[in-house]
C-alpha cells in the first residue's frame, strides 16, 4: 500500500489564483483574428461598381466594431479575474 504525504498532494494542487496572462488565452486569439478580420473586411468590401461607389463598410464602421470587441474582451478578463478571487478566513 502506497501512503502519500501532505507535501506530494500540496504539490499538485492548482493554486487558486493562479490566472492565464490574456496573452495565452483563448478569447485573446478569437478577439486578435475577429479584429483582424474586421480591418480586412473594412479594406475589402465597398468602394467598387457594384455599391455605386459608396463605401458600405467604412473605417468609421470597422473601427467602431474593434471598439466593441475591445470592451468585450475586457469586460471576459475581468470577469475571469474576479471569479477566481481566494477570501482567506484569519480568524
Amino acid at each position: 500500500m502506497i501512503s502519500h504525504t501532505q507535501n506530494e498532494q500540496a504539490s499538485t494542487v492548482r493554486n487558486a489564483n493562479d490566472i492565464k496572462i490574456s496573452t495565452r488565452t483563448l478569447e485573446f486569439a478569437v478577439y486578435v483574428g475577429a479584429v483582424l478580420a474586421t480591418i480586412i473586411t473594412a479594406a475589402v468590401v465597398g468602394d467598387d461598381a457594384s455599391e455605386n461607389g459608396v463605401d458600405v463598410f467604412n473605417a468609421n464602421d470597422a473601427m467602431q466594431y474593434v471598439t466593441f470587441l475591445t470592451v468585450g474582451l475586457m469586460v471576459a478578463r475581468g470577469l475571469a479575474k474576479a471569479g477566481n478571487r481566494v477570501h482567506h478566513n484569519n480568524a
